[in-house]
């Protein structure tokens, strides 16, 4: 406000004065303040000029009144060239603000250092004018140290006035909006304690002006909102004690009160007063006195339909949880035109998060009624809805799946939905979107399937059909698709898939399809889609083995072994794979061992590893390391059980095959292994040979040439490990190799060695087999007897390898602290019998002695020790072997038989009458020889 100057003589008349030179200095200083232009700013040095004069100009006090009367005049100048430049201000920048609130203090400065001026009325009065409007700046520019000074000055200069004595109305305006203005300033710099004493001193300069009644109870109403807005329990007692006194004002006022407008504005004042004394006990959670407020505003006629009351009282009511009354008022606002949508909407959060669960119907039905009672925006939509669903993560429970339930009824209505049309709303659209979303998310983590694919259908309806959604509304299909395989409508799923499929060809919508297929139980449909889906452009390997999880999980095997199968020719290419070759071909080998009848599958992929290792090298198939170590083995191993389980299936051929691959991948060595596991090596050699041996017999047909060196080869190299460990070491456990080599194994390469031998002629070969295995401490007597037997029969028999066969094994049982008579007793007779098929007249002698080995074994045995049947055998096959050479006339010959049937005799029980007729006979046959030898 610009202030009318004071007229006075001119300053050139007052040269003579001592102040002189510094009042040009000062005019001087003015008039280059009154020539700068608003946007121009006050150069530094002027404002240390006026410090310098102001300094001097007070340290020269006092001055005369003419000076005096001077320096007045420059002060109005200055004051009003301020206005003038803050009014043509069109920028108003904080540091021009706070330079011309500097020029304002030294007009104010200046008055002060002149002090009273004879002519001037109430002088005092208008310094300390300036002094309030230049800290009124002050404080608006928030420097409120400079601003306190001011008022401080302002309210030294008017101390010494009298109230009683003030006539002059602006006057006493000035001193109470100085004390106003002081407190508003002391409690802004946080110093409450002043701010409440200054603003109490006010209570004496309100004159009996129901104006000034107003004024005060407006400020000490500011304070307690202020306090009240800090929303701290511990300052709510303030923040009433502050409320009451605007109260107790108001009060005042209207008693004194005589004009109608002022009238009104009291009693406006006192109903604002009471909602905020009603908030005030509503933060304190003293919900009574809120109602009790209440009841008060709408017991009187201004004030009592004002839109805060019902939502005060229906939080008091949800605080004293009497659920019915707070509805009543909740529902009493949707027929209030004159309450806010953003103070409804805020009043719907409120209820629903008091009343919980049990209110979502009824927030749900009071948005809705504030749609028919007027337009609602999207925003008060979201907010509401927001508020209903809850934060995401909270869990889904029997509640969670009630307020879904209630939010599906609300975004579904048509009125709700058209609120999000249009491009204005796309934010809010996306929000309620993001919302719903959520919500279905949250419930399909938690298995709720049914609430979810309802939530997912209801944030489709905020998708617009345009292309840039196209890929939105195809995810939304897509996790239709999922909540409806959980729920096992797959009917539905597949629509679902489908339409995604129109809008977006990918690889998550064909597996999906594929799922579907799975859970169909369609297994030959499950495999052609997993073959579609390779077509896709975004495919990756990635999606086969994640296809033969689910196939797995679905039991249906032939896909998961038909996925894995497909994923075996993306490693031919080279190109690096997430999972290693090794796992993919262990895993397949995996899912097929639970298949029936997948022995000659398996034996595919089990050939398919042993190409790969020797295409890419032990190390890089199987890994290093340990890992590699274990895998190897685990290949291995599983070879030789399939080996083994084919061969009690009499499966004989793939038997041979298993047990061939398992030989391979014993030899392999992973990670710089120095030594192959032999033993194994060797079991799984002549394991091989064996199979191939049952093979032929069962069907039929005998090995060819190139087949039985194969064999013989493979027998070689299980000979040669055979001959690098000894005996003892071949029957203990053989250290890291997890295995034993069983003493039987010696004795089965034996048998083949000797069968294969024998088809190529190779007698004098068997026979060193033979003998290789009788000089062996694997060798056991039952072992020689099973080669005797062997080799004594059949159209391949080799009688040296029999007899060489059975003498061992004699020998061998012979030299046992307890030998096995009976296995004595059936190794002599296949001696005899070998040697009298083989050997016959040629060699009787050699006959006769096998004959009288048994008499010296016989000798000094207990009755019954030795087989009495094959004694008796012994005794009459000896005896027997007379007849001949009696016929023959051979004397000699006949003799030594029947002697030694009569020795081998006398030793078997059960024979004593037999052997009196053998003594008479021979008796009879020596004399009758004798007598004719006489004559």
């Amino acid at each position: 406000m610009k202030i009318a100057e004071i007229s006075s003589p001119e300053l050139r008349q007052h040269l003579k004065e001592p102040q002189s030179h510094l009042l040009l200095e000062l005019q001087s200083s003015i008039q280059q303040c009154e020539q700068l232009s608003p946007e121009t700013p006050i150069p530094e040095t002027l404002s240390t000029n006026f410090r310098a004069l102001i300094s001097q100009l007070a340290s020269d006090s006092p001055c005369s009144n003419s000076t005096k009367l001077q320096i007045w005049k420059l002060s109005y100048r200055l004051w009003n060239t301020c206005v003038d430049l803050s009014n043509a201000a069109t920028i108003r920048s904080s540091a021009a603000s706070e330079d011309r609130a500097h020029l304002r203090q030294v007009a104010a400065d200046l008055l002060y250092i002149a002090g009273e001026v004879s002519g001037v009325p109430s002088p005092a009065t208008k310094c300390a004018s300036f002094y309030y409007k230049t800290g009124l700046i002050w404080h608006d520019l928030r420097r409120f140290d400079l601003a306190s000074c001011c008022f401080e000055r302002a309210t030294d200069l008017t101390a010494k006035i009298e109230i009683d004595e003030i006539g002059d109305t602006g006057e006493r305006k000035l001193l109470l909006d100085l004390n106003i203005a002081r407190s508003r300033t002391a409690w802004e710099a946080s110093d409450k304690n002043l701010a409440v004493t200054l603003l109490n001193r006010t209570k004496n300069l309100l004159f009996g002006c129901a104006e000034n009644y107003i004024i005060v109870a407006s400020q000490y109403l500011a304070f307690g909102k202020s306090v009240l807005a800090k929303n701290e329990v511990s300052e709510i007692n303030e923040a009433l004690n502050l409320m009451n006194e605007a109260l107790d004002l108001s009060e005042k006022g209207l008693r004194i009160v005589r004009k109608p407008g002022e009238t009104l504005a009291l009693k406006e004042l006192r109903s604002k007063t009471l909602r905020f004394v009603a908030a005030s006990h509503l933060q304190a959670g003293e919900f009574e006195s809120v109602l009790k407020c209440i009841r008060v505003l709408r017991d009187g006629c201004l004030g009592g339909h004002h839109p805060s009351l019902a939502v005060l009282a229906m939080k008091a009511w949800l605080g004293l949880q009497r659920y019915g009354e707070a509805e009543k008022e909740l529902r009493s606002m949707v027929v209030n035109k004159e309450i806010p949508e953003g103070v409804l909407v805020s009043a719907v959060e409120a209820y629903f998060q008091a009343a919980g669960v049990s209110g979502a119907e009824t927030a749900k039905s009071v948005f809705l009624g504030l749609l028919e009672r007027c337009h609602v925006s999207a925003c008060s939509a979201v907010r509401v809805v927001h508020r209903v669903v809850g934060e995401a993560g909270e869990g889904c429970s029997d509640g969670s799946r009630v307020r879904a339930k209630v939010v599906a009824e609300l975004v579904s209505d048509e009125r709700v939905v058209a609120l999000f049309a249009g491009d204005g709303v796309a934010k809010e659209r996306t929000t309620m979107h993001a919302i719903l979303w959520n919500c279905a998310a949250d419930h399909f983590r938690a298995k709720d399937y049914g609430t979810s694919a309802e939530m997912f259908e209801k944030s489709m309806l905020y998708l617009p059909y345009d292309i840039e959604k196209r890929i939105l509304r195809a995810k939304g299909f897509r996790v239709l698709c999922l909540c409806h395989l959980g729920l096992s409508q797959l009917d539905r799923a597949e629509e679902y898939i489908n339409e995604a499929e129109k809008l977006e060809p990918s690889i998550a919508s064909a597996f999906l399809k594929f799922k579907i297929y799975l859970q169909k139980r369609d297994n030959s449909g499950a495999i052609t889609q997993m073959q579609a889906m390779t077509t896709c452009l975004d495919f990756s390997p990635d999606f086969l083995a994640l296809s033969a999880h689910e196939a797995v999980a679905c039991c249906a095997l032939p896909v998961a072994v038909a996925s894995l199968s497909n994923l075996l020719h993306f490693y031919a290419s080279g190109k690096a794979m997430p999972t290693s070759e090794v796992i993919v071909l262990r895993t397949l080998l995996t899912i097929l061992t639970q298949e029936p009848n997948s022995e000659e599958e398996v034996l595919k992929y089990m050939k398919r590893a042993q190409t790969r290792t020797a295409e890419l090298g032990p190390d890089h198939f199987f890994g290093k390391g340990e890992v590699g170590k274990r895998e190897r083995n685990w290949f291995a191993v599983n070879s030789w059980n399939f080996g083994t389980r084919t061969g009690k299936d009499n499966k004989y051929e793939l038997c041979a095959a298993f047990f061939r691959l398992a030989s391979e991948f014993y030899r392999v060595m992973v990670d710089g292994e120095v030594q192959e596991s032999s033993v194994m090596v060797c079991k799984s050699l002549i394991s091989t040979v064996s199979a191939m041996i049952a093979a032929e017999k069962q069907r039929k047909t005998a090995l060819v040439d190139t087949e039985v060196k194969q064999a013989l080869d493979l027998l070689d190299r299980a000979g040669k490990i055979l001959a690098s460990v000894s005996a003892m070491n071949l029957i203990r456990s053989c250290d890291d190799q997890m295995t034993t080599l069983e003493p039987n194994l010696f004795f089965i390469y034996t048998l083949d060695a000797y069968d294969l031998n024998g088809r190529l002629g190779l007698e004098t070969q068997q026979l060193l087999t033979v003998k290789s295995f009788a000089a062996s401490k694997a060798c056991e007597p039952k072992h020689l007897l099973q080669i005797g037997l062997i080799a004594s029969e059949g159209p391949r028999s080799n009688p040296e390898v029999a007899t060489f066969a059975l003498n061992s094994c004699l020998s061998c049982l012979l030299a046992s602290p307890s030998p096995d008579y009976q296995a004595v007793a059936l190794t002599v007779r296949k001696l005899i019998a070998t040697a009298s098929i083989h050997k016959g007249d040629r060699d009787d002698n050699a006959v006769y002695e096998i004959y009288k080995q048994a008499y010296r074994i016989m000798v000094g045995l207990k009755a019954g020790e030795y087989p009495v049947e094959e004694g008796k055998w012994l005794a009459t096959s000896a005896w027997n072997r007379a007849a001949l050479p009696v016929r023959l006339g051979q004397v000699e010959v006949s003799k030594k038989w029947m002697n030694v049937g009569l020795e081998l005799a006398g030793h078997v029980p059960g024979l004593e009458t037999y052997k009196a007729s053998m003594e008479y006979f021979l008796a009879s046959y020596e004399k009758k020889v004798n007598g004719h030898d006489d004559g």
